[in-house]
């Protein structure tokens, strides 16, 4: 991995592999969408540019990360200097030289500060795409349906259908639910869309709409 150009490619592709993994993480619901919008794509180039930009730093200061040429080849060096500049990107420059007192919040002095903004806002921008699609899902799928009919089993259905949800998830969720069941100030109407908006964050809006369809299907001929 001598050649500059093999090197820098490698380290953007780890630096796109960073941000995908970002986005799937905090859009589990429809992470294809999240990843193929506008925002999305930039917050990747974002990530990818970070990474050579790292590469690059750690070019121009010799950074040998304790591993001795002699000892080592050349082509070692050069992988552990390409997977720490994409895997470690994001960390190094959302780092901070100091932070400043302004009245009742800490402000980032270094490289963090503009990264760090750049990223937030692209991660609003995702949200505000995908919260208009989601608004119109939940519309759609739980129409014509009562809380207090579908409060139980309509997780319950939702919930069997996954085969791998992770405990910390399925806690949240039911969490939720009954903070919603309890919650005497909601009518019917906001409450099976929260129910729906619910579960839609652990399934994911797909399974959802196929979780009404089996709760609304006759059991028998």
């Amino acid at each position: 991995m001598t050649n500059p150009y093999v090197a820098y490619f490698t380290a953007s592709l780890f630096g796109v592999l960073v941000g995908l993994s970002e986005i799937v993480s905090r859009y589990r619901d429809e992470p294809t969408k999240a990843t193929l919008s506008p925002p999305g794509i930039l917050y990747i180039v974002v990530n990818a540019l970070a990474a050579c930009l790292a590469l690059y730093t750690i070019d121009i200061f010799g950074w040998q990360f304790g591993m001795d040429e002699k000892d080592t080849s050349t082509d070692a060096v050069r992988l552990v200097q390409v997977m720490l500049a994409g895997f470690g990107s994001i960390a190094l420059f959302r780092s901070s030289l100091m932070n400043v007192r302004v009245g009742d919040k800490d402000i980032n002095i270094g490289p963090s500060a503009v990264l760090q903004t750049i990223l937030n806002a692209i991660t609003s921008a995702v949200d505000r795409n995908r919260a208009r699609s989601r608004a119109d899902e939940i519309i759609n799928t739980m129409q014509n349906m009562t809380f207090d009919e579908v409060k139980t089993a309509l997780p319950s259905i939702c919930f069997g259908l996954m085969q791998n949800l992770n405990d910390e998830s399925l806690d949240n969720a039911r969490a939720e639910l009954e903070n919603l069941i309890k919650d005497p100030s909601l009518d019917n109407d906001t409450k099976i869309k929260c129910l729906g908006l619910t579960l839609m964050n652990v399934v994911g809006p797909n399974v959802l709409e196929d979780a009404v369809k089996v709760l609304k299907a006759p059991t028998s001929g």
